[in-house]
């Protein structure tokens, strides 16, 4: 039988994963990767991540989710997702790991699955908007706006399992 913690930092792993791929669709990803450290600190009784960088990680994921949510109440742009999509977006995102982990190594998995996944969601939404009326397109500044928050979003969350992950590792 496997070691349960074998098994526990497997799930961590994912759990960060998930957390990455949910920034794609306006759900708290950020949060999940922050509530994900945090009891990882907390089984580990705060050995490798101490008390200062979970109030750091608590502090991006304030500022990015404030940010986010303002912007949403300034009715910034949210296409529709369906099946498709989050398919699409997660083959992007695997593509991403498979083409940046032999340049960069371990930050081309993170890396890779996050722009993987933010060219395929961005890609999929222009060719979208290509297949609308011209009536029905939103514009160039809303797309760029979508683009940006998405980017930002993920960065935050990429930053996020950096300083986590260079904390458990050192």
């Amino acid at each position: 039988m496997p070691d349960f913690s074998y098994i526990a930092f497997t799930l961590f792993f994912l759990i960060l994963f998930a957390g990455i791929y949910l920034t794609f669709f306006d759900l708290l990803g950020t949060v999940i990767i922050f509530l994900d450290v945090f009891f990882y600190a907390f089984v580990t009784g705060f050995e490798k991540i101490d008390g200062k960088i979970i109030v750091s990680l608590l502090l991006i994921v304030l500022f990015i989710e404030a940010i986010n949510l303002f912007w949403v109440t300034k009715g910034a742009y949210r296409p529709v997702t369906t099946k498709k999509t989050y398919g699409i977006t997660f083959s992007g995102a695997l593509l991403g790991i498979f083409i940046l982990t032999p340049l960069w190594g371990g930050p081309g998995v993170w890396g890779g699955f996050f722009l993987g996944g933010f060219v395929a969601m961005m890609a999929m939404e222009l060719a979208r908007q290509r297949r609308l009326r011209a009536y029905r397109r939103v514009s160039g500044r809303a797309l760029f706006a979508f683009g940006a928050r998405k980017m930002i979003k993920g960065v935050a969350a990429l930053v996020m399992i950096a300083v986590s992950l260079t904390n458990i590792y050192s």
